[in-house]
């Protein structure tokens, strides 16, 4: 009934993993800072939706919502948490000396704080594919182009979103077809230590593989090194996150109606199921089995594809650019819309939290209210939200950065003494 996915960091951590909210004056407006804080939010939500919303197929528009924030909240996730490393290694220039040393290190270790985190909420075995571990990896792999300039960002990025999902999609076969992973996974600490398949599953066979996933944290730190103050610079990223998504998803969807049988191959793939929302949509399931060359056309958000790396980037550009200038340009609303910028400066605490109340939750009232009438998890999806939102606001109110974000920040301290 509900998807097993952190659509967001995500997670979809997703979450906000910034050591220090820099002065405005020194690096953002904080019109800006607002704006960011309101996309990841809306990540949150979006992360939500997911995980306690009702199911897509209860329609309408509540259903169309539901299925519009599956999986892209996750890439929005990303994307910002690209956004967010920039930040701790300096922009809009990169740190240099002790100083990029030391956010380095600080880098380095809030991965590893967030893949034990990571398999400490997995060891709670809830329905949610927990995110943070995957993060904690996907920091570590993108840390070495810091020092990168935004235009040789968007190539790597772009590049990285053509190649890997091919390279995934064969190494996934040869798992399939052969016994060497299950060698890996053998002689691997971290599976030994966390019961899990370890390094194989972060990298390649996971909800969240960092070979795919890299590119929309890779796009972030590129956006991150954008003037986003000037109006033209926002215009231009919610355009060319526009293309983005148009051929991401247009472009499946004429590939799999012209490619011949593709469209038979994937429903066959997927137990049977109808293939024709395979161009936008995770309703259209996973493969069964073995998976055909066919699905390299969907682009359905958690497909592993060039298209839905594509099509979910440029979604997740648009909504940054609409928070961005909505933060910039309506001073009112964006005030009416401080509880949901709340929610994104304590990302992590309350991604954090929901895990530990569904699994507080699941044996008293949540299988019931979750898994019997697809509309009795709308009022549970909106006590989430509303409780988050409280809790965001009063909080921020006082602190500020949320008591995960301050326990974070306290272990990666170690790091001001590197010279």
């Amino acid at each position: 009934m509900r998807q097993n996915a952190a659509s967001a960091v995500p997670a979809g951590v997703s979450h906000q993993l910034e050591a220090e909210r820099p002065p405005a004056a020194a690096t953002s407006s904080p019109g800006r800072l607002i704006g960011i804080d309101l996309a990841r939010g809306l990540a949150v939500f979006g992360m939500y939706s997911a995980h306690v919303g009702p199911d897509v197929t209860v329609g309408g528009p509540v259903g169309f919502l539901l299925e519009t924030a599956r999986g892209r909240s996750s890439a929005l996730f990303a994307l910002l948490a690209g956004f967010s490393l920039v930040i701790i290694t300096g922009r809009p220039l990169p740190r240099t000396g002790r100083s990029g040393r030391q956010a380095v290190a600080r880098i380095a270790m809030r991965a590893v704080v967030l893949v034990v985190l990571g398999y400490v909420l997995t060891a709670l075995d809830t329905s949610v594919d927990v995110i943070l571990s995957f993060y904690g990896l996907l920091f570590l792999a993108v840390l070495p182009l810091y020092r990168l300039r935004a235009g040789t960002l968007a190539v790597v990025a772009a590049a990285s979103a053509l190649i890997t999902p091919q390279v995934l999609y064969a190494i996934r076969q040869s798992i399939e077809t052969g016994n060497w992973s299950n060698a890996v996974t053998g002689g691997d600490p971290l599976a030994r230590i966390s019961g899990t398949d370890g390094m194989v599953e972060l990298l390649f066979t996971g909800e969240y593989p960092v070979l795919t996933w890299a590119p929309y944290l890779i796009a972030g730190m590129a956006v991150a090194r954008l003037d986003l103050t000037r109006s033209g610079v926002r215009s231009l990223l919610a355009f060319i996150g526009g293309a983005l998504a148009f051929v991401g998803y247009g472009g499946s969807w004429l590939a799999l109606h012209l490619v011949p049988r593709a469209l038979t191959a994937v429903a066959a793939a997927t137990d049977g199921d109808s293939a024709t929302s395979a161009w936008w949509s995770d309703t259209v399931g996973t493969p069964e089995g073995s998976t055909p060359a066919a699905w390299l056309l969907v682009a359905a958000p958690h497909s592993q594809t060039t298209f839905s790396l594509l099509g979910n980037t440029g979604v997740a550009m648009v909504v940054l650019a609409a928070c961005l200038t909505l933060a910039e340009r309506m001073p009112r609303l964006t005030r009416l819309a401080r509880p949901v910028a709340a929610v994104g400066m304590i990302a992590l605490t309350v991604y954090v939290l929901h895990i530990v109340a569904l699994w507080f939750f699941v044996d008293v009232w949540y299988v019931a209210a979750i898994e019997g009438e697809t509309m009795s998890a709308l009022p549970v999806l909106l006590a989430f939200i509303a409780g988050a939102m409280l809790l965001a606001a009063v909080w921020t109110r006082f602190f500020r950065r949320g008591p995960l974000e301050h326990l974070l920040d306290i272990a990666t301290r170690p790091a001001r003494h590197i010279r």
